[in-house]
């Protein structure tokens, strides 16, 4: 009987295992015979495995592991929103970022997440962000009064400096020196540029251990996590208050026991902030900026939208609702180059995603620079059309347009981001004139996507030219 009962269940696991059903296979050998130059540039090569496999395709890594990557907009709702609580963050996303910016939103999972998502919430409300939008608007301003006119200029740097500070003063205020917060902004770049190589070349991680880079780079989230440290204890032994996001989170509290967020959580999320704030918003108003220099006719609308906005006495604030074909700008150009370009999810059981029944464990990939530029989904994919974003055609984009990310875990500083794009966009072509200066377009994807070689010209504006 025992032999019988061990045979059925042996048959009976068989049987599950040939019930797995998955998409159009990308041979192995193909996909290691191109592996080094995926890791360099994956885009083309996602593109034309698309073309040869179809909108969802698989690699098969070995007896029971397998990476899917898709563009489908029904896989996506289904992973990302419809059955999202059985779909976590990978180690990607979370394992190499925890080691240097400890366990916040951006790298937790399940109820933790949940917890400290609902407790950071509040201080993303509309309401407070409007109370951020002054400090926003000066710190915009003074950023781009330092271009320099008349010259080719690479319209990365400046967008990074601009989205950096706008996020420190929007993080504390007037409670950090320039000498801290140029010093931060260096550690969260060297930070970010090795998370790529640990990323993109896990095959080494035995080297970056044993040469001595991982400790090094610990070493550097160590000190960023000293300075902010400091201007927490400052701030929590200050009689005075700051309407910044600092202030904000020092006052949330957690709603089972009333307690606040201890110091180290606290210094996790604050260091998640700065990383997830201030590139994706700094690719994102690069690409724009040199989108508008080789589309002089959107440019002119923008500054015809601009003139008929400031002919109203309204407040930042106010101006933002009003500019609409700036936003409309900034969407398609989010559209085309998606700063978080792709995210991954791992499944916590079987699972049936439209026809295909897949294992547990299963890695699976989301292009969203891919599904951006689906020719099932867009016309014309991609043309740069601000007016898809307007009026009735926005109902268009739902469903297959997610610049920040969908479902619950749907970026939660998207409001600020947008916000300040908006306030970016306005200022920039009020004062400037901007004008292709010939360079050609690089895509750099790293873990957001990065433009490279962005080069115009900045003219300052006269009157009403």
């Amino acid at each position: 009987m025992r032999y019988r009962s061990r045979l059925r269940s042996t048959r009976q696991r068989m049987a599950q295992k040939d019930q797995y059903n998955y998409p159009n296979q990308l041979p192995l050998f193909r996909f290691f015979w191109n592996a080094e130059s995926i890791r360099k540039d994956p885009i083309p090569f996602h593109k034309q495995f698309f073309a040869d496999y179809g909108d969802t395709f698989s690699v098969r890594l070995g007896r029971k592991k397998y990476l899917m990557l898709t563009r489908d907009k029904e896989i996506v709702q289904h992973i990302l929103q419809k059955n999202h609580k059985n779909y976590y963050k990978s180690k990607i996303q979370t394992h190499y970022l925890s080691k240097y910016l400890g366990f916040g939103l951006l790298t937790s999972n399940g109820d933790f997440w949940l917890k400290q998502r609902r407790l950071i919430q509040p201080a993303f409300h509309r309401e407070k962000m409007i109370q951020l939008i002054g400090l926003m608007a000066k710190t915009i301003e003074k950023e781009l009064s330092k271009i320099t006119p008349d010259q080719p200029t690479d319209a990365f740097p400046i967008m990074n400096q601009l989205a950096f500070n706008v996020v420190a003063t929007a993080l504390f205020n007037v409670s950090i020196s320039e000498e801290k917060l140029n010093r931060l902004q260096h550690i969260i770049e060297r930070i970010q540029w090795f998370l790529v190589k640990e990323v993109r070349l896990p095959h080494k991680g035995w080297w970056f251990t044993l040469s001595g880079q991982v400790k090094k780079h610990k070493k550097f989230a160590q000190e960023s996590r000293d300075i902010i440290l400091e201007i927490i204890e400052e701030r929590k032994n200050s009689e005075t208050r700051n309407d910044d996001l600092l202030n904000m989170l020092l006052d949330t509290r957690y709603e089972d026991t009333g307690e606040p967020m201890s110091t180290n959580q606290l210094i996790d999320e604050i260091s998640i902030l700065f990383v997830a704030g201030h590139e994706t918003t700094a690719n994102a108003l690069s690409f724009t900026t040199y989108l508008l220099a080789n589309h002089l006719e959107v440019q002119d609308k923008v500054w015809k939208e601009i003139q008929s906005v400031d002919k109203e006495d309204a407040t930042p604030s106010e101006k933002i609702q009003k500019l609409t074909y700036i936003k409309a700008v900034i969407d398609e150009s989010m559209r085309l180059y998606p700063p978080a370009w792709i995210t991954d999810r791992e499944n916590l059981e079987d699972d049936t995603i439209g026809d295909f029944f897949v294992r547990k464990d299963t890695l699976v990939g989301v292009s969203f620079y891919e599904l951006h530029r689906n020719e099932k989904y867009w016309d014309d994919p991609n043309s740069f059309q601000p007016e898809r974003f307007l009026g009735d055609r926005r109902k268009d984009s739902q469903g297959h347009y997610y610049p920040f990310g969908a479902g619950p875990r749907m970026c939660i500083g998207m409001g600020f981001a947008v916000y300040e794009m908006v306030l970016a966009i306005y200022y920039l072509v009020k004062n400037y004139k901007i004008k292709d200066s010939g360079s050609e377009l690089k895509l750099n994807p790293l873990i957001t996507l990065k433009p490279v070689g962005i080069k115009v010209t900045f003219e300052k504006r006269n009157g009403d030219s």
